[in-house]
């Protein structure tokens, strides 16, 4: 599972990297004006507007983790692959190729993370002061050797998510419900809320983000704040890069992160 984890990033990374030499070798190859990416990342808020129907779009990125119950350094990578197959239906591929981490007084550990795959449906599609309203689900297809960050890694995933645009700024929130197992194959309930907000001028973006996970087997909440700013040279690329704060003792006590969002630009069916 390592190597196919492994081996699906660095095929995405290709395939940024081929996409980005043709728009440059042929812009006649490039996606019509109303096709652009539509970046889940780096917030923990999933906007509920769906990618463009029938494209790839990559998100890939590192995060790298300081201080928690689980770990004392914790980096991992991240790829995330949606393909919107109907105007209203998305399949989505979650996987963590690889981390590393130590605890106190240990030396680094090198495992992979876990791989999780879902869809989402959007309900409404906003128009105006209407907001888009879709819901999601994801199941856990690998738990990975890694551990965990401070919310948890669910079996099963359920989200409602609501996006709207209000006088030049964009608000994602969602309303999460988790199946989180313990070691002895117990399930409980975890309950999340988060809500960001963005801005963009022109290029250069700027997101807040405020978010809350119970954590049924500390038991305690993580709460935490996460800042971010973001570069898109192209309608089919971004670039993001920000940090993140824990506010609560069960919390991890700092996140920093990076990454970027690609459309591929060929639609892969007529």
């Amino acid at each position: 599972m390592t190597r196919f984890a492994s081996g699906f990033f660095f095929l995405a990374l290709l395939c940024v990297a081929r996409g980005a030499a043709a728009q440059t070798a042929a812009p006649a190859s490039t996606p019509p004006d109303d096709v652009a990416a539509n970046p889940a990342r780096p917030t923990i808020a999933t906007p509920a507007a769906l990618t463009p129907v029938g494209y790839l779009q990559f998100e890939n990125g590192y995060l790298q983790g300081f201080t928690s119950n689980d770990f004392e350094t914790r980096t991992g990578l991240n790829q995330v692959t949606k393909l919107t197959i109907h105007p209203r239906v998305q399949l989505v591929l979650l996987m963590e190729p690889v981390v590393w981490s130590h605890g106190p007084g240990e030396s680094f550990h090198v495992n992979s993370g876990g791989v999780a795959a879902g869809a989402q449906v959007m309900l409404r599609r906003g128009t105006g002061a209407a907001p888009t309203v879709a819901v999601g689900y994801a199941a856990s297809v690998y738990g990975g050797g890694a551990p965990d960050l401070d919310i948890g890694s669910p079996q099963q995933s359920f989200q409602l998510l609501v996006s709207n645009d209000m006088r030049g700024f964009h608000m994602d929130a969602n309303a999460i419900f988790n199946d989180q197992p313990d070691s002895g194959g117990d399930h409980h309930a975890q309950y999340a809320q988060t809500i960001s907000i963005s801005h963009s001028l022109r290029s250069l973006g700027i997101v807040g983000e405020l978010w809350h996970f119970t954590q049924p087997l500390v038991p305690g909440d993580a709460v935490g704040t996460l800042w971010a700013v973001t570069y898109a040279p192209s309608k089919i690329l971004v670039f993001d890069a920000g940090f993140d704060k824990g506010l609560t003792s069960t919390s991890t006590h700092w996140y920093l992160f990076a990454g970027f969002t690609y459309l591929l630009p060929h639609k892969l069916w007529r």
